[in-house]
């Protein structure tokens, strides 16, 4: 059997995409045969401008198990930086296999759709079964993100034919939400799954902390990307100006909206918001013993009623209250399993004040949600209803 995995984001890069993708193909190596061949096709490590770190353009892991990691331009998380980068993977990936034989199977994992579509067309070209991991609805998000009624439609009209031909003649589509299914109805060929994120064994193996209920100020962490999607900007300012005296704020990231955060902090004359820029998984740790707090924010776009954050399986995994500012399904899923959470609907800095102001602190293990949502559990049932296509 052969196999070609396609992922913009993997090891050693920092991103959701990235944790989901390495740990897939730990799970799926684990799995193969000696006689199998296993080909990754991803990228340099790009997520991110202030964090660099090194990664070699051709990995062998084993005899049969490769990876191909492509160089691509700096995008700065902007729209035409990340058509420009997709179009350099996408032109890149086809000279990788132009000469191989064909595969039994293309596995691609995408978030913005063009990595799915880069699947679709290898997979025809290749004569394989087409296995798409979705993370996000495309289309819809990005339309939403935009103001301008022009360009709403500009990228609809473009959008839409490259969706439907991606997803169209796919064998097996799963999808991270089942916010997302309602969606996908309209494509009859594909097989359905729900394989959501996950919590990682490096968070499974963390200590819980002992928090200080009466610290005269008490820190609140967010760690992620500061984009258009996440509003912090929106949100965060006004509510850090209300406990100016009661809460510090810490952001660790970077992405396209970091300077409008800035924007508003300067605006506002903000003390208590400090941003730093992205940090390896082990000292993020750290920092997530130290916090008070951990806090989440969706814009209020519909598209992000269907979402479900998988910042979400991280949090969970601490003993400490969750602040969320989201709707839809990752409310609902908040609901459900994520005990000792503040929901508040996004963008009401004023509702999210007056639930602080009433919240009485406390702590405590999630042992349910651990139990019920390990990363390698999820992934090894994802991968086992991969290598069914085979058969």
């Amino acid at each position: 059997m052969k196999i070609l995995f396609l992922t913009f984001y993997f090891e050693p890069d920092l991103c959701a995409g990235s944790f989901r993708n390495t740990s897939i193909f730990n799970s799926l190596c684990a799995k193969l045969n000696i006689e199998d061949e296993l080909k990754v096709i991803t990228t340099h490590p790009n997520r991110y401008d202030s964090f660099k770190v090194d990664a070699i353009d051709f990995e062998q892991r084993t005899k049969n198990i490769t990876i191909n990691r492509i160089r691509i331009p700096n995008h700065g998380s902007g729209l035409i930086g990340q058509i420009k980068s997709f179009f350099e993977f996408y032109k890149q990936a086809n000279k990788i296999i132009i000469n191989t034989e064909n595969f039994d199977i293309v596995f691609a994992s995408s978030s913005r759709l063009f990595t799915a579509f880069l699947g679709a067309r290898l997979a025809k070209k290749k004569s394989a079964k087409l296995y798409l991991d979705i993370r996000d609805i495309f289309r819809e998000s990005i339309i939403e993100i935009f103001k301008n009624p022009i360009i709403k439609v500009g990228l609809d009209i473009f959008l839409r034919p490259i969706e439907y031909v991606t997803f169209k003649d796919a064998s097996h589509i799963n999808l991270v939400s089942e916010g997302f299914k309602s969606y996908f109805l309209k494509y009859k060929k594909p097989t359905f799954s729900f394989y959501t994120n996950g919590i990682d064994e490096v968070f499974l193996d963390a200590k819980t902390s002992e928090v200080a209920v009466n610290k005269q100020i008490q820190t609140v962490l967010y760690a992620g990307n500061i984009g258009e999607g996440q509003g912090l900007h929106i949100i965060l300012p006004k509510v850090a100006k209300e406990f100016s005296e009661k809460l510090q704020f810490i952001i660790i990231g970077d992405g396209g909206a970091k300077q409008k955060l800035n924007d508003e902090i300067e605006k506002m004359s903000i003390k208590n918001i400090e941003i730093r820029n992205p940090i390896n998984r082990q000292l993020l740790i750290e920092e997530y013993l130290k916090a008070d707090f951990l806090f989440l924010h969706l814009n209020d776009y519909k598209a992000f009623e269907r979402v479900l954050p998988s910042k979400l399986f991280e949090y969970g995994v601490f003993n400490k209250p969750i602040i969320a500012g989201v709707g839809g399904y990752a409310a609902l899923f908040l609901k459900q399993h994520m005990s000792n959470s503040i929901l508040f609907d996004p963008g009401d800095s004023k509702g999210l004040i007056e639930k602080l102001n009433n919240f009485k602190y406390a702590t405590g293990k999630r042992e349910e949600f651990i139990q019920k949502f390990s990363r390698s559990k999820i992934n090894n049932d994802l991968v086992d209803s991969l290598l069914r296509l085979s058969k």
